[in-house]
């Protein structure tokens, strides 16, 4: 290798990291990252997910050991694992430690179990993700053969914890095969005696009285759809005949007095149409009793692709439309009006929390198998729930095999091991030097689904640019608003309404 003089010279005087720390007035820097939140301020975020709001230039004083000793930034960089006196830092096994819990969700493996039961769907909604068939075709009903090995599958899981959540189309038109699921699998769980949550996915417009019966009997939890006032909600998710969003508020109110006030729950989409309303939706989540929202942002994946001009929107509208509600939100709870934000509580767990989370879209390694799968109504098995959306438009990137596979040629085979290869963000160009790294995850389908590749290119990756934005977003408002939002936003991840 050529070297001028000049470069010889830089590098006879250049002093190894060793150095650094020979002297008593300077340190050894620890790993970490920073990002800028504001004109004034950047955030440095160590490898533990640990942060320091500081100045701008903060992070290059330290990486140039101008940091003193007297300075209280000093004593902060210490104590929060940024920098060490000492080589190997005398709390390295409590970094360990904490470097584990934050990874633990990947301890007990796959967790959630999706079964697809039917495609059949009373509904026409114009962002749904898989190609719905008409109430009457029940040759799209998952067979009772391939349920049986899906569940069966399922138990193989090592997780001592799982999940067995019913979709469709709308699943309860298949309601045979939701019930034999749910005893199947009781049935089973007496030999394996594991802890399993019953969830079904449902628009609420199909219930009977057997149904909700059978809910209570098996403390069966229902997720439903709720996209806001009627005039939002009845546009997104059109009912020939009917009124859908009449519908689903009775199909709530028939559940809770049944099952409970927390053992229904609503998820909103957010639709071009939706953009404009963010204050209204919030409202009527109020209204109709929920104390939590999920200001959600359409999926770019299969048939809902097929009607751009109502699901299509440039993420920037929705990141004006996410902070125009999440600032009504705050100013609610201020107000004492307690309603919780699910997305940013998310974010808050990874932020001011020292635990994982269990929402795949955020985890690194990505949440795609070691943490969820899905038993299609056809048999097959994908390594997400957007990857058999994908499946729908003839794309099977993502199918991992059949659910008459064997255990481990479906979970440990080499779709597994290709997909591998992506899902930590911490491999990832652009996203191993990111400051938000320790907040976001990977999302491999996302990035094939929108860009063609499973690693993505960053700089105009809408999974990026949302997810940046928005823990940008919420540093600044720590940061501006300090301990009386913090208060609330600990409510939040705690679920405890403020006094």
């Amino acid at each position: 290798m050529f070297m001028d003089g000049n470069a010889i010279k830089d590098f006879r005087t250049f002093k190894s990291p060793m150095y650094y720390g020979s002297d008593k007035d300077t340190y050894y820097l620890l790993p970490f990252r920073f990002h800028q939140i504001s004109d004034s301020k950047e955030v440095l975020v160590n490898e533990i997910g640990d942060f320091i709001l500081a100045p701008t230039g903060t992070a290059t004083r330290i990486a140039r050991r101008q940091v003193t000793k007297n300075e209280e930034l000093y004593a902060d960089l210490i104590a929060n694992f940024f920098i060490s006196e000492n080589a190997i830092p005398d709390l390295i096994d409590v970094m360990a430690t904490r470097y584990r819990t934050k990874k633990s969700f990947l301890d007990d493996f796959t967790a959630l179990h999706i079964f697809v039961v039917s495609l059949r769907c009373n509904h026409s909604c114009h962002y749904c993700q898989v190609s719905r068939v008409s109430e009457s075709r029940q040759d799209f009903d998952i067979s009772i053969e391939n349920l049986k090995a899906g569940i069966e599958h399922m138990f193989r899981s090592p997780s001592p914890s799982i999940t067995m959540e019913f979709q469709g189309g709308e699943p309860l038109l298949a309601f045979d095969k939701v019930k034999y699921g749910v005893e199947y699998a009781k049935q089973l769980n007496e030999t394996y005696n594991k802890e399993i949550t019953f969830v079904v996915c449902t628009n609420a417009t199909v219930f009977t009285e057997d149904i909700l019966d059978f809910c209570l009997l098996n403390d069966v939890m229902v997720s439903t759809s709720l996209d806001g006032p009627s005039f939002l909600h009845n546009a997104n998710r059109p009912k020939t005949g009917a009124k859908s969003y009449e519908m689903v508020l009775q199909g709530i109110t028939d559940a809770r007095e049944k099952l409970g006030y927390e053992k229904v729950s609503a998820l909103m989409t957010t639709t071009a149409l939706s953009l404009d309303y963010p204050t209204e939706i919030i409202d009527n989540y109020i209204e109709n009793g929920f104390r939590n929202i999920f200001l959600r942002p359409i999926s770019p994946y299969g048939f809902a692709l097929k009607n751009a001009k109502k699901n299509h929107y440039h993420t920037q509208k929705y990141l004006e439309f996410y902070k125009k509600g999440l600032d009504y939100i705050i100013q609610l709870n201020r107000n004492g009006q307690f309603i919780v934000e699910d997305y940013t509580t998310v974010i808050l767990k990874k932020i001011l929390t020292p635990f994982p989370v269990s929402y795949v879209d955020l985890q690194s390694p990505a949440g795609m198998i070691n943490n969820v799968i899905v038993f299609n109504y056809d048999g097959y098995v994908y390594a997400t729930d957007e990857s058999r959306m994908l499946a729908e438009n003839q794309d099977f990137t993502f199918r991992m095999g059949h659910v008459q596979d064997q255990y481990r040629d479906i979970f440990y085979g080499k779709k597994a091991k290709t997909f591998a290869q992506y899902w930590s963000n911490e491999s990832l160009a652009g996203c191993a030097d990111c400051g938000f790294q320790a907040y976001c995850g990977a999302d491999p389908v996302f990035h094939y689904a929108s860009q063609g590749d499973f690693e993505g290119f960053r700089p105009d990756s809408d999974f990026c640019i949302k997810n940046m934005e928005i823990i940008r977003h919420i540093f600044e408002l720590i940061d501006t608003q300090g301990e009386s939002l913090l208060k609330i936003f600990y409510s939040w991840i705690t679920n405890t309404e403020q006094n």
